[in-house]
């Protein structure tokens, strides 16, 4: 990497801005207020000291450039230039002259020639790898306040690749929160991480930074790689349109619910039912908050608190795909697993105890006894032996005694 250090007047700068790239792929969206860009001006003006900029040499007839640090601070005087913001409204005198509220082409022609002629620091950074350029990124923001996914955004290697391109696919387009400070990326990343494991995990940014690091030779067509892709297919099929209802924390649990059920259920013609049943669920939901505690369900109680604190845990990601996975089998009870297998799945017992409220359906030896979590058996109303489904709908609640009466079979 060749490294010269050139100092430019802004109004050379200016004239080039077309020719220099304040938004490479690494770099984090413009964050800068209105009050920080006047202030950058209000400094420049004043004749005071700023930071050196770093710029990648990216062609050389015409000379390109890409911005690796500074980026902010040059999106500020390209706007004064601009005349897209002036000096603040209170900003001092500057050596007696006033300059609150002043555009560029307003101020006095001693100091618009004061600030075309003030000298950046810059710093070209020629014949440089995407990995090196990345590296001098990183460590030129240390102590910053990039944002953890920012930084993993920078990162070289084939997941932070991977991770992008799941960011193009439509189904982000239909949630409700924006990808302002790459939330996309980081929720997608959640989703790889996730798919990785098996389920749901820790999903924090100390995770993220690991998965980053530990797969940067990712295999971008690899089956996890192509199941993830496969989920978010599937998504985008059950909603074709922007919903409301996508919030982010919703989103990651959607995610892992649909991830288990394409594995488990035959799932292939339910992405319409699932788009309704959320949707009803989430009108519960918002239902439901609008009571006070005491009045609130339960379970929609340990929901919010399971969205409200915690949310990126394993703990918290593992209850709310059981509670989703739980409340959706209980809409569609007719789902099949997958295999021939004759058990119920944990998800199938939870979905059928709740739908019978604990009590014994048989009533072979009992009126309808209630039973404990621990204490009974989810029976197939049409045996299993005679071809009934191993599905929620053909499931039932049997205390022991009536579930042994029933016989072996039945």
């Amino acid at each position: 990497m060749e490294v010269n250090k050139k100092p430019w007047p802004i109004l050379s700068v200016c004239s080039i801005k077309s020719r220099i790239d304040t938004n490479p792929d690494f770099q984090r969206p413009a964050v800068w207020s209105t009050a920080q860009k006047q202030l950058l001006i209000d400094t420049i003006l004043r004749g005071y000291d700023i930071p050196k900029f770093y710029w990648r040499k990216t062609s050389k007839s015409p000379e390109s450039y890409a911005v690796v640090d500074g980026q902010q601070r040059l999106r500020a005087i390209f706007d004064f230039q601009a005349e897209r913001i002036g000096l603040p409204r209170d900003a001092d005198p500057i050596e007696g002259v006033t300059v609150a509220a002043m555009k560029y082409l307003q101020l006095p022609e001693e100091l618009r020639l004061r600030f075309e002629n003030y000298v950046l620091d810059v710093v070209v950074l020629s014949d440089t790898s995407e990995d090196e350029v990345r590296e001098m990124f990183l460590r030129l923001q240390n102590g910053t306040s990039l944002k953890a996914q920012e930084k993993r955004n920078a990162m070289s290697g084939n997941m932070r690749g991977f991770v992008k391109s799941l960011v193009e696919h439509e189904f982000f387009t239909r949630c409700n929160f924006s990808n302002s400070r790459f939330t996309h990326d980081h929720v997608a990343a959640q989703m790889t991480l996730m798919e990785l494991h098996g389920g749901p995990c820790n999903v924090k940014n100390a995770n993220l930074n690991a998965m980053y690091a530990e797969h940067a030779g990712f295999d971008t067509n690899s089956k996890k790689a192509r199941k993830v892709k496969r989920v978010l297919d599937y998504l985008a099929r059950a909603f074709p349109e922007k919903a409301p209802e996508l919030e982010r924390f919703s989103v990651l649990s959607l995610f892992g619910l649909v991830s288990h059920c394409l594995e488990r259920y035959a799932f292939g013609d339910s992405a319409q039912a699932l788009c309704e049943w959320f949707i009803r669920f989430e009108q519960e939901r918002a239902a439901q908050v609008q009571l006070t505690d005491e009045d609130m369900s339960a379970e929609f109680v340990q929901y919010r608190e399971h969205t409200s604190h915690s949310t990126d845990s394993e703990a918290s990601l593992e209850w709310r795909q059981s509670f989703l996975l739980q409340r959706f089998l209980q809409a569609l009870p007719a789902l099949e697993l997958k295999d021939e297998q004759r058990l119920f799945s944990t998800e199938q017992r939870k979905a059928i105890f709740r739908r019978d409220q604990g009590m014994c359906q048989l009533r072979l030896r009992c009126d309808g006894a209630p039973c404990e979590w621990d204490a009974w058996e989810a029976d197939h109303r049409v045996a299993w032996s005679q071809g009934g489904k191993s599905t929620v709908e053909n499931g039932q609640v049997a205390c022991p005694a009536c579930n042994s009466a029933k016989g072996a079979g039945d």
